[in-house]
């Protein structure tokens, strides 16, 4: 059996970005795994751990710097990688394509990604990746198991957490509380060397992005200031702070 582990490279919650040409200048910004996707990788080691026959494969589809985050994912203990990559900036139904190819072509099973891909704040790819497999999904999942080919789990939903049962194959998303993810131990990032990742262009897959960016902006907000409102009594400087408030701040119709 095959689990395919979708990784996404994103700017480190913690960096500074800088707004350049209508794009996000990211050259001096530190790049890392996309946080959920994260979890999915720990998982699909975890469901491969507790049985047998299973191979798990990482999967970028970008910039060549992804292959940083692929190193990353091998050394977790991903026994391959495959990096797709291209210099555009592919949205979510767009990349969906190159996945559900990858997918056929691998003869995988179960797919596992972020809940929510960071760099475009979207939900859409597990979803999308699922229909054009037609394939069911589980989403924001918080419990997964393998067992007899059929996925058990429990994962969220408007009403709280409810369990569930579906046959694989299957798209599954992950999210924080799932799993903790492990640390690359200094002898399996020496091993993750060795390991394949093998190297695809976009054109392969005949793939373009649906959307295009046209501009780009990084939304800043003033800081709150301290404000002081003295008055004879407390209806003057109600009356005040009002004013304050609608003709400064703007917060008050």
């Amino acid at each position: 059996m095959k689990i395919l582990s979708v990784i996404r490279q994103v700017p480190d919650a913690e960096s500074s970005l800088r707004a350049a040409n209508d794009s996000i200048d990211l050259s001096n910004t530190r790049l890392v795994m996309d946080t959920m996707d994260e979890y999915g990788v720990e998982e699909a080691l975890r469901l491969r751990e507790a049985g047998s026959g299973i191979e798990v494969i990482a999967l970028a589809v970008g910039r060549a710097s992804s292959e940083e985050i692929l190193r990353g994912a091998l050394a977790m203990g991903a026994d391959r990688a495959i990096h797709v990559k291209t210099d555009l900036v592919l949205d979510p139904v767009a990349l969906s394509g190159v996945v559900a190819k990858i997918v056929v072509a691998e003869g995988v099973e179960l797919v596992l990604c972020g809940g929510r891909q960071t760099d475009w704040d979207s939900e859409a790819l597990g979803a999308a990746v699922a229909e054009r497999l037609g394939w069911p999904q589980l989403t924001w999942t918080n419990e997964l198991a393998l067992k007899e080919g059929a996925l058990t789990g429990r994962h969220d939903v408007d009403e709280g957490s409810e369990g569930f049962t579906v046959a694989l194959p299957a798209v599954v998303t992950t999210q924080q509380g799932l799993n903790e993810p492990r640390f690359p131990t200094l002898p399996n990032l020496m091993k993750a060397r060795k390991k394949e990742l093998r190297t695809e262009t976009l054109e392969a897959y005949g793939v373009v992005p649906m959307v295009r960016a046209v501009k780009t902006e990084i939304q800043s907000r003033k800081r709150l200031q301290e404000i002081t409102v003295a008055g004879d009594d407390a209806e003057g400087a109600a009356a005040k702070l009002a004013g304050i408030l609608r003709t400064e701040l703007k917060v008050v119709a």
